[in-house]
């Protein structure tokens, strides 16, 4: 992995700290324990932040067209989302809505889920990543209004602490869906 956004991986390096934290917790990398440093190292290279690789913008830019100025309000509903905690370093899972108001453009509907996947697949709070998401609709989409809502199941809750299986709501809303189309957009979202 190597872009804009993020320093170069060293994955040997990963795979030696991963096989250090097993020996530290008390468990030899050996036996069923043999492969996971380089499963480990990969699955967090490859896969859960992955995000860091892309640039959001320029995913929903390559993915626009110029608007008609006649479309109405396009919703994406249960996009599949898993992030990671930055505080405990487990993994979140559920869904996300994105709806947005067309101004300038509208975007094709996989540009607006790598978007969305490039700011959830990074070390950040459920919270940060729709907000962001929802502000990228309007700053580069040129969207009059937009919102992102993530619903989600935190390892970090169901796991340990409180234990318990809930789903934390958030809303992010930007341009007029966080001003005079405030109760639009909410409606929308149910």
């Amino acid at each position: 992995m190597n872009c804009a956004y993020h320093r170069e991986v060293d994955r040997e390096a990963a795979a030696r700290a991963i096989q250090e934290f097993l020996r530290a917790l008390g468990h030899e990398p050996v036996g069923e324990l043999a492969d996971t440093p380089g499963l480990v190292a990969a699955a967090w290279c490859d896969e859960l932040l992955d995000g860091y690789a892309v640039d959001p913008a320029e995913a929903l830019r390559e993915a626009s067209l110029p608007s008609d100025k006649s479309a109405g309000l396009v919703t994406l509903r249960d996009l599949s989302v898993s992030m990671i905690c930055p505080h405990h370093l487990l993994v979140s899972h559920g869904h996300a809505d994105v709806l947005y108001l067309p101004g300038e453009n509208v975007a094709g509907l996989g540009g607006i889920a790598r978007a969305l996947t490039a700011y959830t697949r990074r070390l950040t709070l459920q919270e940060a990543a729709g907000a962001r998401m929802a502000r990228l609709l309007v700053e580069v989409l040129g969207a009059t209004g937009a919102a992102c809502r993530l619903r989600l199941t935190h390892t970090c809750l169901l796991a340990r602490g409180a234990r318990q299986n809930a789903v934390v709501e958030s809303i992010a809303l930007a341009g007029s869906f966080d001003g005079p189309d405030r109760k639009l957009a909410i409606a929308v979202l149910g």
